[in-house]
C-alpha cells in the first residue's frame, strides 16, 4: 500500500515564555484535526516538543495536497486563537501569512513528507527539534547514513553498502530551491565540505542507492527568508525510514549522543550543544539549550502504532548529563568567539547597530604611505 506521512510543526504560543503550549492550546488542535481530518486523513497524531506543536498525518493524497496543509493550517489557527484568549507569549508566530495559499511551505511551518510504498513492516521515526536550525541534522544524518563508525550496516549489509544519494540544498539561496545530488562513498568528501556549514548548506533528503527508495526527509525552511527578519528559530522536523535496506534505529540514533553543537539557543544567536529530550520536554535554560525528540511507529494500511519515546530509555540521562556540561561550558564563554554564531547569523540586529555606530568613532593613526609595486 502506498501511504503519505506528513509532519507539519509550528509554534503558536507558549506558556511562561517559550517553554511549552498549554493543554487549552491543544485540546483546540485536537478539535480541528479530529473533526476536519475524518474524511481526508488514514491517521494522525499530535506531539509536541519544547514550545511546538507537531502534527503527525498518514493519507492517501500524495506529498503537498493542498486539503491535507489546509487542515494543519486550520488547526494552528484554531490553536493561535486558543493561545491569544489565554494570553500566551507568542501566539502564531509561525504563521507568517494571513491567508492560506495552497501549501504550507513558505508560510512559517516546518514540513516534512514522503510517499511510502509499505513494507511488511514500516517502522519509521520523526524527529522534532525546538530552538535550532534545519542544519542541525546535517551531520546525525552524515553519520547515520555514510559512517561505518556509527552505521555497523555499511560494512554488514551488502544492500546498505552500496551507500546512499544525499540532496543538499543552498538555504541562503531564497530565489529558488538551490540543490546538489551527492552519492556515498563516492562523493564522501565533497558532502563533507557542504555539511560543516550547516547554516548555509542542509540536507533535504536521502535516498537508498540500491533501491531509490526514500530514508529520510528533513523540512529545510528558513523564517528569516520567509519573513525578512527574526521570527523564531526554524524548529526543523525530519522523517526517517529504519531496517531492512534502510540503517537500524539503533544506528540512526546513535549520533543523537553526541550532543554536538548546533546553532539556537537564547534569542537564537549562540552555538549549544543539542539535547535529546524525552516526549512533551520543555526548554528552560537559557532558552534552550536545543532540543530534539524522537518517536518512533509502525505503519500498517496507513494506520499509526502507538509512538514509543525513542529518548526515554535510561541510556540517554547519561547523554542528557554530559550535553548540560557541556552547555554550561560553552556559556562560560559568554559573548565571546564560538560562543556565538557568526555576524552574519545573528538572530537580533543590536551588534550590527552598535558597530555602525562605533565605525564613526576609529580614527587612523601613523598613516603609512603607499608603495607602487607596478612595474
Amino acid at each position: 500500500m502506498k501511504t503519505t506521512i506528513s509532519v507539519i510543526k509550528a509554534d503558536i504560543g507558549s506558556i511562561g515564555g517559550h517553554l511549552r503550549p498549554s493543554r487549552r492550546l491543544l485540546d483546540a488542535v485536537r478539535l480541528e484535526l479530529a473533526s476536519g481530518g475524518r474524511e481526508l486523513l488514514l491517521d494522525h497524531h499530535i506531539s509536541t516538543t519544547g514550545d511546538d506543536v507537531a502534527i503527525l498525518m498518514t493519507h492517501a493524497h500524495g506529498v503537498g495536497d493542498t486539503r491535507v496543509h489546509e487542515l494543519a493550517w486550520r488547526a494552528f489557527l484554531k490553536g493561535a486563537a486558543a493561545a491569544r484568549s489565554q494570553g500566551l507569549y507568542a501566539a502564531g508566530q509561525d504563521l507568517l501569512k494571513d491567508s492560506f495559499s495552497g501549501n504550507v511551505r513558505g508560510m512559517g511551518p516546518a514540513v516534512c513528507e514522503m510517499d511510502v510504498l509499505e513494507r511488511e513492516g514500516e517502522p519509521f521515526l520523526v524527529f522534532a527539534a525546538d530552538k535550532t536550525d534545519p542544519g542541525a541534522y546535517n551531520l546525525p544524518l552524515y553519520l547515520a547514513f555514510a559512517d561505518p563508525m556509527h552505521s555497523s550496516g555499511l560494512l554488514l549489509s551488502a544492500e546498505l553498502g552500496k551507500g546512499f544519494r544525499f540532496t543538499v540544498m543552498d538555504v541562503a539561496h531564497s530565489s529558488g530551491d538551490r540543490v546538489v545530488e551527492l552519492d556515498t562513498p563516492g562523493d564522501l568528501h565533497e558532502l563533507a565540505v557542504l555539511l560543516r556549514d550547516p547554516e548555509r548548506f542542509v540536507v533535504e533528503s536521502v535516498r537508498s542507492r540500491a533501491t531509490g527508495e526514500l530514508a529520510a526527509v528533513v523540512s529545510t525552511t528558513r523564517l528569516h527568508n520567509i519573513a525578512g527578519k527574526y521570527t523564531g528559530k526554524d524548529d526543523p522536523v525530519m522523517i526517517v525510514r529504519t531496517q531492512k535496506q534502510f540503517p537500524a534505529t539503533g544506528e540512526i540514533l546513535s549520533p543523537f549522543a553526541i550532543g554536538h553543537h548546533v546553532a539556537g539557543g537564547m534569542r537564537g544567536s549562540h552555538q549549544l550543544p543539542l539535547m535529546p529530550i524525552q516526549q512533551g520536554g520543555e526548554v528552560s535554560w537559557f532558552d534552550g539549550p536545543p532540543i530534539v525528540s524522537c518517536a518512533a511507529y509502525c505503519l500498517h494500511e496507513g494506520r499509526l502504532t502507538e509512538p514509543v519515546d525513542a529518548f526515554a530509555q535510561p541510556f540517554w540521562d547519561e547523554v542528557r548529563q554530559r550535553v548540560a556540561k557541556k552547555a554550561l561550558d560553552m556559556r562560560r564563554q559568554g559573548f565571546f568567539g564560538a560562543a556565538m554564531l557568526p555576524m552574519d547569523e545573528l538572530e537580533y540586529t543590536g551588534v550590527k547597530e552598535r558597530l555602525t555606530r562605533l565605525d564613526g568613532r576609529f580614527r587612523v593613526r601613523n598613516v603609512r604611505p603607499v608603495v607602487a609595486t607596478g612595474v
